[in-house]
C-alpha cells in the first residue's frame, strides 16, 4: 500500500503550526506530530517514522531549531527545512552551519510550502545519489523515485501527480517496461516511473524480484500460476524467458 510523506512540524506558535498542518494535510502529506520544543521533537524522531521535518528556528525552549537541525544531521538520514520569520544575515549564516535542505520565510502560502518540501526532497535524494550513498546500486539517477537509507529498508518512493508515495516492496507485483517509462503494478494501483528496467531492478530486493522477460520484472511471491510460456500474477499473463522458466521450475523443485 502506498503511503504519503510523513512530516514532523516543530513550531512554537500553535496557530501557525495548526495552519501549516491544515495546509499540508490538504495537499496530501501525513503529519506525524506537531510539537513546540526541541525535546518533544527528539522524542518523536526516536519513536516514529519521519520522512521530513519542518523546523522553526526560535522555539519555546533553551534549545533552538538550529540545535535540532544539528541533532538530525548527526543522528538521522532525513531532510529538514527551516521555517522562520528571521531572514537577517546573522540568522541565515547560523542556519547554514547545519546545512538545512530548505529555508522558508514566514508568512507563506500553501504553494510556497509545497514547493519547498518537494525541492528539499528532490535535492536530498539527488545529493545522496551523487555521493554514492544511495541504497540502490544504479549509477544513473531517477527523477521519479526518491530514496534514503533510513526509509528504503522495506519500501520505495514513486511519484504520482504532485506527491511522492511510499510503496512497500512486498506490495509490488510486477513492473512492465513501456518505451521510456515503467509501469509499476501493485495490487490495486499503477504508477508510471521514468527509468531503464535494468536500473530499476537494482533498486529492488534481489531475493524477491527477477527479470522474467526483457520487458518485465516480477515479484516471485505474487506468482499465481505458470506454464511453458507465461506466468500469471493477479490474472495478468506475463511472458517469461527460457532462463526464468528454468529458474522458477528449479526453485519449485528445491
Amino acid at each position: 500500500m502506498e503511503q504519503p510523506i510523513k512530516i514532523l512540524i516543530v513550531e512554537d506558535n500553535v496557530i501557525i503550526a495548526d495552519d501549516m498542518q491544515s495546509m499540508l494535510e490538504e495537499i496530501g502529506y501525513e503529519i506525524v506530530d506537531n510539537v513546540i520544543v526541541y525535546e518533544q521533537a527528539v522524542e518523536v524522531l526516536k519513536t516514529q517514522q519521519v520522512d521530513l521535518v519542518l523546523i522553526d528556528i526560535i522555539l519555546a525552549s533553551d534549545k533552538t531549531g538550529i540545535d535540532l537541525g544539528k541533532h538530525i544531521r548527526e543522528n538521522y538520514d532525513i531532510p529538514f527545512i527551516f521555517v522562520t520569520s528571521n531572514s537577517d544575515r546573522a540568522t541565515v549564516e547560523n542556519a547554514k552551519t547545519v546545512k538545512p535542505n530548505g529555508y522558508l520565510v514566514k508568512p507563506f502560502e500553501q504553494q510556497d510550502l509545497y514547493t519547498s518540501i518537494e525541492i528539499a526532497l528532490s535535492n536530498f535524494i539527488y545529493g545522496k545519489q551523487a555521493s554514492g550513498n544511495s541504497i540502490n546500486r544504479s549509477e544513473d539517477s531517477n527523477e521519479d523515485v526518491p530514496m534514503s537509507n533510513s526509509i528504503l529498508k522495506d519500501s520505495i518512493f514513486v511519484k504520482k501527480q504532485h506527491l511522492y508515495y511510499r510503496i512497500q516492496f512486498g506490495d509490488i507485483q510486477f513492473i512492465k517496461a513501456d518505451n521510456v517509462y515503467l509501469e509499476v503494478n501493485t495490487v490495486d494501483k499503477k504508477f508510471l516511473v521514468r527509468s531503464p528496467l535494468k536500473d530499476y531492478l537494482e533498486k529492488l530486493p534481489q531475493n524477491k524480484f527477477y527479470r522474467a522477460h526483457k520487458s518485465y520484472i516480477v515479484n516471485v511471491d505474487h506468482i499465481d500460476a505458470i506454464n511453458s510460456k507465461d506466468i500469471m500474477i493477479n490474472n495478468t499473463l506475463i511472458p517469461i524467458s527460457k532462463d526464468f522458466k528454468e529458474f522458477i521450475i528449479s526453485a519449485m523443485n528445491s
